[in-house]
């Protein structure tokens, strides 16, 4: 799933600032090369030190799972794109997402129904061949709470019945 513009500023965020402390660790541990007093600059080394590697390793942290999220899931299906678009979007429909955009029938962007303080996850599908690829992400506002990483399991769930739904009949 490709964000553009303040939707890739807002979601990644998190990592942004984790990335402004790990400069602030490194001004640390320079500014105490220039301390006189041998114990403090240990000490402020130390310090400098312990925030940059907990920093650094949110941060990747945070990176590595907001880029996970980024990608498509892929979905083989027996049936062709128009049919598994159709399915999609109707399971859209009842699920009450709010579709920013459609083209038939290559892809579907969708918003969930979000509450008056967040947004709501944001759902992408893409239809290649009898391929059904799905990505959804959490709302920034949210944060990478389990709740929202469970809604965004199950807007994935919901398209993968929606398009395997033809086998069985």
């Amino acid at each position: 799933m490709e964000l553009i513009g303040s939707d890739r500023a807002r979601y990644f965020a998190p990592t942004a600032i984790c990335v402004y402390l790990v400069v602030l660790c490194l001004l640390l541990i320079v500014t105490s090369m220039f301390l006189v007093n041998m114990q403090d600059a240990v000490a402020v080394t130390a310090a400098g030190l312990f925030g940059l590697l907990l920093s650094g390793g949110l941060g990747l942290l945070f990176w590595r799972a907001q880029r996970r999220d980024l990608l498509f899931e892929t979905i083989a299906t027996p049936a062709d794109a128009d049919s598994n678009f159709q399915r999609v979007l109707a399971a859209a429909r009842k699920a009450g997402w709010n579709i920013v955009r459609q083209d038939l029938p290559r892809q579907i962007d969708a918003q969930a129904s979000g509450s008056l303080l967040n947004v709501g996850e944001r759902i992408s599908v893409r239809f290649r061949d009898q391929d059904v690829l799905v990505a959804s992400i959490c709302d920034p506002s949210v944060g990478f709470s389990l709740v929202g990483r469970q809604h965004c399991r199950g807007h994935r769930d919901l398209v993968r019945r929606a398009v395997l739904a033809n086998i069985k009949e």
